[in-house]
């Protein structure tokens, strides 16, 4: 299991360099929220691991998505991240497959990541277990789980492990990657280790509960220790 830590800046970034994927994003902006290309580079060239770039929340906007895409894969991000926040099958299959075919044309090497949320219910979007197969099909190698309200509720308050562990399943039978995240605590560890994703993905623990303070070294380090 990686540990992905999403900074806000440089100076969060510096704090994040002991998990194994350092994810920029901006908090400001939403679950996903999408940062400045010049922070992805910036923070490129100071990790010695894998950046990710999340590139937004998107509603039905496949060509958006699309460009957004290929503008975080040319700012140097490894795995390119985009969330669904809307409904429909056929229209999920539109924009996953415009953000894969952005990505993988020119750099087939990067990772792209399709997430879904956990409160899919209570937003009205499509159900990460709907975006499985439509990201398999579609030759992304990641899918997720988050939230996509960020107010203090924790995956596990939407979703089961048992669920859990269903949805990380589909996408290995699928040959993708699972990525879990969305307020996760501390003391959400041990279940995460029983449901097995392959990435958990981190910011509120590990700035001491509010995401929109900044990354503290010491609870990357203690994350760490507990992930590894």
């Amino acid at each position: 299991m990686q540990l992905l830590v999403s900074p806000r800046d440089i100076e969060d970034a510096r704090r994040s360099l002991a998990a194994d994927i350092v994810d920029v994003k901006k908090p400001s902006e939403g679950s996903l929220g999408a940062n400045f290309p010049w922070v992805v580079r910036s923070i490129k060239a100071l990790s010695p691991k894998p950046v990710s770039a999340a590139i937004g929340d998107f509603d039905f906007r496949p060509g958006g998505a699309a460009m957004a895409a290929y503008g975080a894969a040319c700012a140097g991000a490894d795995y390119i991240k985009v969330g669904l926040m809307f409904d429909g099958i056929d229209r999920a299959r539109e924009l996953i497959q415009a953000v894969v075919r952005a990505v993988k044309e020119e750099f087939p090497e990067k990772k792209v990541v399709i997430a879904g949320y956990s409160d899919y219910r209570r937003l009205g979007s499509i159900s990460p277990f709907e975006i499985s197969s439509l990201a398999a099909e579609a030759g992304a190698d990641v899918a997720m789980v988050d939230t996509g309200i960020k107010d203090g509720r924790s995956t596990f308050e939407f979703m089961d492990e048992e669920s859990l562990v269903r949805f990380c399943t589909l996408n290995r039978d699928g040959g993708m990657a699972t990525a879990l995240a969305g307020s996760l605590k501390f003391e959400d560890i041990p279940a995460l280790k029983r449901i097995g994703p392959d990435i958990i993905g981190v910011r509120g623990m590990v700035c001491g509960g509010d995401r929109n303070d900044g990354i503290r070294e010491e609870l990357v380090d203690r994350l760490v220790r507990m992930v590894h």
